[in-house]
């Protein structure tokens, strides 16, 4: 099964294309601004030789600008901009001016250590951003056509293909990430070497003598031995679960370590099963998916430690200090989407969604120029979305994400097309038989279930139209040409129609999407007696500017209160609201007791809004799970 590329979908949809005008028109412009005002741009053009000057920012600042101009790219496709279109020329006129004569491209190294590198892989990002380089130079040509960066990538690939592998130079990425890169490249050039490196950095992860433990033995490791230390030893002994370098792939059965670098990894290694059928690392990866489904959050955050920006333990799942850092939603759906395409099962495609909608897009602002780190699922106030960060991973990463949105909404598989995401607009593609089939859909998702596909093959033929019905839908139905279909969803979660197709037909689908209250797992001892409101995809959350009287850490609601249902399309962007009924202890009656006995509770009504839109109104208090 094959995702069917954005370059083949377009998007005309009430809740997306105005995001994504935003990520065009706002986001990538100010975060060009940022990559120039904070040197990130001008450290490739001392690396090339251009101006004179020392290195700005953090050793890995480079893959900041190669995701921008990744993101850039796909947005030039789906929504040309030529107020930026130049100057992405230009930055990427200067990536190719640095690249040095044996196809080495990294600032850092170039410019403050020339003489260490591939000596310190465990910390020092070198394949890291060498992995978004090649990202950037695929999203760039599939785009435009344009070879340039492309061309860059291949020659650093090169090399790094000629200095790592068997019988070669012993080295693995300390960050994750370009194994799913070099498989994208292989996709792309038709080059096996790319795929057979991509091939040895998953499998040989994790086997002893570890490659990492080797480095700390240099007493001269570039970037300095300490920060190195913290996050790969225990008591002066290397322990290599920080970066999932414990134990091989296929002996793990835990998520655990530093969340991106985690689900960068499981991304890349599934896209390996994919290409090569290897049956052990699907078994492995179902092993850890399992394992995820403990540990994640229900807006699709990973990672609840900012200790290890990670991992921890079963059903441990704070609220107030969850990390669930932005890129951990993008590398769980990275990671979710190759699953499904290795599977072919719904609960996959459900995760992505629902990272997608929650943990993902609350990332960013709805002016698309300001971003959270973090994702917390409950505040005191105080946090607000930053302009740009010292570590500015999550910015250039939501912008991609955005950009490249039309890349999860189709699959196909033969001639079988498979419908994964509701989102208006249309798909071109060519069934096995040489027809060509367009697909578009009309919808008003997440706001309603309701939603029209219009089949247009270029003549009659058959095919199988596989609709995802989400796990959040108890009831959904169907008709086609204005007929009721009788159906049954597959244990795969999607429901089959099989049929000869004609031009001009027309399917409607109903997804049931009532309000629904949801409780965790009575593990998860942070959310015992409290439950969460969801409808359709959406996780919902309570902000004090809205709940007024709301103490959020005593709000509790009514029993099976009713929830009215509230489209206002001018509040918040436009938004569903969900209202009722709530009630909260009258703090009046501690007056200034610390304890007292048979507290009333006061009857309020309270206002619920869509988790990713919390804290575009200010800094106050907010929360998703109440009791």
């Amino acid at each position: 099964m094959k995702a069917i590329p954005f370059t083949k979908v377009s998007i005309n949809d009430r809740f997306w294309s105005p995001r994504l005008k935003t990520n065009s028109e706002r986001t990538i412009p100010h975060e060009l601004e940022q990559c120039r005002i904070t040197g990130r741009i001008s450290n490739f053009a001392k690396a090339a030789g251009l101006i004179d000057g020392n290195f700005e920012g953090i050793f890995f600042n480079d893959s900041d600008v190669h995701k921008l101009v990744e993101a850039a790219s796909y947005t030039l496709h789906t929504h040309p901009n030529p107020d930026w279109e130049e100057d992405l020329d230009e930055v990427i006129d200067t990536i190719a001016k640095s690249q040095q004569q044996d196809g080495y491209l990294n600032s850092y190294f170039t410019l403050v250590e020339p003489e260490k590198k591939w000596q310190n892989l465990g910390m020092m990002h070198e394949l890291y951003c060498a992995g978004h380089l090649f990202e950037a130079g695929v999203a760039h040509y599939q785009a435009t056509g344009k070879e340039k960066l492309l061309d860059v990538a291949c020659r650093f690939a090169d090399l790094i293909d000629n200095t790592f592998g068997p019988g070669k130079r012993d080295g693995l990425p300390g960050h994750q990430g370009i194994e799913l890169a070099l498989v994208k490249l292989a996709r792309t050039t038709g080059e096996d070497r790319y795929m057979s490196l991509s091939d040895y950095f998953v499998k040989t992860r994790g086997q002893a003598p570890h490659v990492f433990e080797k480095e700390l033995e240099n007493p001269d490791l570039p970037g300095g031995l300490g920060a190195y230390k913290h996050h790969y030893t225990r008591d002066d002994k290397y322990e290599g679960t920080y970066s999932q370098a414990h134990l091989p792939l296929v002996e793990q059965t835990e998520c655990v370590g530093h969340a991106v670098r985690g689900m960068y990894l499981y991304a890349g290694a599934a896209d390996i099963a994919n290409e090569t059928g290897d049956s052990e690392i699907m078994n492995a990866l179902q092993t850890l998916w399992q394992n995820m489904e403990k540990r994640f959050y229900i807006t699709g955050g990973v990672g609840p430690s900012g200790h290890n920006e990670g991992f921890t333990q079963d059903y441990e799942l704070p609220n107030f200090s969850a990390y669930a850092e932005t890129c951990a939603s993008i590398g769980l759906i990275f990671w979710a989407h190759r699953m499904f395409l290795l599977k072919g099962e719904s609960g996959y495609m459900d995760v992505l969604e629902t990272a997608l909608y929650n943990g993902a897009l609350s990332g960013v602002s709805l002016d698309g120029t300001g971003f959270f780190y973090q994702n917390p699922l409950a505040s005191r106030g105080g946090r607000e979305r930053s302009p740009w960060f010292g570590c500015a991973c999550c910015p250039p990463n939501i912008a991609r994400l955005l950009g490249s949105l039309g890349e999860y909404i189709y699959a196909q598989s033969n001639d079988d097309i498979w419908v994964n995401l509701y989102v208006g607009g249309s798909v071109s593609t060519t069934l096995s038989s040489d027809v060509s089939l367009k697909l578009s859909q009309e919808t008003e998702y997440p706001w309603s279930g309701e939603v029209k596909i219009t089949v247009n093959p270029e003549k009659s033929t058959s095919f199988e139209l596989n609709l995802r019905i989400p796990g959040w839908c108890k009831n959904h139905s169907i008709g086609i040409n204005g007929k009721q279909y009788e159906n049954s969803v597959s244990s795969n979660g999607y429901l089959s129609i099989n049929r000869q197709w004609n031009p001009g037909d027309i399917v409607e689908l109903k997804l049931d999407m009532p309000v629904d209250r949801v409780y965790a797992h009575p593990n998860v001892r942070d959310n015992l007696g409290r439950s969460a409101l969801q409808r359709g995809p959406l996780l919902y959350c309570f902000e004090d500017i809205d709940n007024t009287e709301g103490a959020f850490e005593t709000l509790s609601l009514i029993g099976d209160a009713h929830f009215d249902i509230e489209y206002n399309p001018e509040f918040l962007n436009g938004v569903t609201l969900l209202k009722g009924a709530g009630s909260i202890y009258d703090v009046s009656e501690w007056e200034n007791q610390l304890y007292i006995t048979k507290p009333s509770q006061k009857k309020i009504d309270i206002t619920a809004i869509p988790y990713y839109a919390w804290s575009n109104r200010g800094s106050g208090q907010m929360a998703v799970w109440v009791l």
